[in-house]
């Protein structure tokens, strides 16, 4: 028997639960989502302070970058989740909206509906903030699914000396970065609730699927969509031992993310003609915009050993855990009820406040005096406290793309970021780091400092560009990769409609014509909830 459903979600990620949830209020709509990954059980989803266990495991699609010429020759790691909640259930739970500025700007690029005063009252939806009564007038929801809270179960001094010494250096303190202006530096705002992450899973699917009119599969990676003609009619995916064709009343919606999203629409024929014929695959739509303008925020450590055990590190030997996993499974206090991630500055570089455009995250932990670690191997940490500080670009001008390394779509796609291939993406890092050094030389932060800490202020120039190409990484907010647009290279019309496709639709951080100022998260679950109206008002 052929199975049919009116709408078919493809990717439990943020924006999949999101849709899943609105498209199946109404029980008259059948909804199927699929989820190539597995539940989201794993302990290490769970408890925030497990953060970077999450990583290169069986949650984890463990993509990896090809060598970055401009980086060393590195290739770069790119974790993305393969589980329910996608990277909501393996990320570091920051919430931040971005500037008003970045949605002004999709909505001048000839994208109607997406101004910022039109999309504030879909982050407000979503959101349920714990501090709501303290937060700016007029920006924040307390009813929605979605919880968010400045934590405040665990938090070192470290991150007060942080705040104190952005503003001694021009960046002032600002409570709300999520409200009427985003500039300033403050505590971090987290999708964590009672010590616990809060995902897109937990917050929107969990608690509806109890619904007879939705199903949710996983383990079920799509191999293609089926089309007849320039009509998508149908998915095939594969549930590890059978492949299964299911069919589709209305609309399909693409939910897999920056990479995933376009490898998808490539093997199923949407793309350059040009890549689809080295791969035998039948061009169904000459898209030639499909896995281009890849962009992401990249960032790198500056970080200084501590006089006084107050901070993380001292909790990674085993032993060391037995008091505050008590604390934290008893008592839902201590360590283990926050990220790694406590403080975050927004401001413009040149300190004039004419647009955000860097972005500094702190953390309470210590990486080391060589920096010759694997930040998701916690045995090579080192056992004594101190805090890091990562200088990040948040609008980079090198542009990558995303292309099939095969027709077989278990292979992971070719990731080509060209992280650094503009100059000014190089210079911008090395007047953020050397903005961060008079940060960390202030007397709110030194007073911290051990008495052997780094000489930050005597690092050169030439060093200091050599150790951003050593440890360089992505913030993990890979977007663009099937732009929103009306131009040639765009993929996907302002209703999120691929164009010249009837019946589908691309819902997800890949259709951010250009990456926002901040952690992409919260935008990813703003764009689903506005794609879910787009979605139900047009039947």
């Amino acid at each position: 028997m052929t199975q049919s459903y009116d709408y078919i979600i493809i990717g439990a990620g943020s924006a999949g639960c999101v849709l899943a949830n609105r498209l199946s209020k109404n029980p008259n709509h059948s909804v199927l989502l699929l989820e190539a990954g597995g539940p989201d059980n794993s302990i290490n989803i769970k408890v925030p302070g497990a953060y970077l266990k999450v990583h290169k495991s069986k949650e984890d699609w463990g993509f990896w970058s090809e060598k970055q010429a401009n980086v060393l020759n590195r290739k770069i790691y790119l974790p993305r989740g393969k589980t329910l909640g996608g990277s909501s259930s393996t990320n570091a739970m920051a919430y931040v909206r971005g500037n008003q500025s970045d949605y002004n700007g999709w909505a001048e690029l000839g994208n109607s509906g997406w101004s910022y005063k039109e999309l504030l009252p879909y982050f407000k939806r979503s959101e349920n903030h714990a501090q709501f009564d303290t937060m700016n007038v007029g920006y924040h929801g307390n009813s929605g699914e979605l919880d968010v809270t400045i934590p405040t179960k665990f938090q070192s001094p470290f991150v007060e000396g942080f705040i104190d010494a952005c503003e001694a250096n021009g960046i002032p303190k600002n409570i709300d970065y999520n409200g009427d202006k985003q500039e300033g530096a403050s505590l971090v705002q987290s999708t964590i609730v009672n010590g616990k992450r809060a995902s897109g899973a937990t917050a929107f699917l969990k608690p509806v699927l109890n619904r007879t009119n939705l199903t949710a599969i996983t383990n079920a990676q799509v191999n293609k969509l089926l089309f007849e003609e320039k009509k998508a009619v149908g998915v095939q995916y594969n549930n590890g031992k059978d492949t299964i064709e299911v069919y589709v009343k209305k609309e399909i919606i693409l939910s897999a993310g920056t990479f995933q999203s376009p490898q998808l629409l490539m093997l199923s024929g949407i793309g350059d003609n040009s890549e689809l014929k080295k791969h035998g695959i039948n061009c169904i739509h000459d898209l030639k915009g499909v896995g281009k303008n890849l962009q992401d925020h990249l960032f790198f450590p500056i970080c200084v050993q501590s006089n006084t055990q107050q901070g993380i590190n001292q909790y990674i030997p085993v032993f060391k855990q037995l008091k505050p996993a008590w604390n934290y499974f008893v008592n839902k206090k201590g360590v283990f009820c926050t990220s790694p991630l406590e403080g975050m500055a927004f401001f413009d570089l040149n300190l004039k406040g004419d647009k955000v455009n860097f972005q500094l995250h702190f953390s309470p932990m210590w990486l080391g005096k060589k920096y010759d670690y694997d930040a998701y191997d916690l045995n090579g940490f080192p056992r004594s406290d101190g805090f890091t500080i990562f200088p990040t670009l948040l609008h980079p001008k090198s542009r990558g793309f995303v292309n099939l390394f095969s027709a077989d779509p278990k292979a992971p796609p070719i990731i080509q970021p060209n992280f650094l291939q503009h100059k000014d993406d190089l210079d911008q890092l090395v007047k953020g780091g050397k903005l961060v050094f008079k940060i960390m030389e202030d007397k709110a932060m030194k007073k911290y400092f051990k008495a052997n800490g780094i000489p930050l202020n005597r690092i050169s120039e030439k060093f200091l560009i050599e150790h951003i190409k050593k440890t360089l990484e992505t913030v993990y907010h890979p977007v663009g990769t099937c732009k929103m647009g009306t131009d040639p290279m765009s993929v996907v019309d302002s209703n999120l409609k691929v164009h010249g496709i009837d019946n589908l639709r691309v819902v997800d951080a890949s259709i951010m014509p250009k990456i926002v100022s901040g952690n992409t998260n919260a935008p990813v679950f703003m764009i689903a909830e506005k794609a879910s109206d787009i979605i139900l008002n047009s039947v």
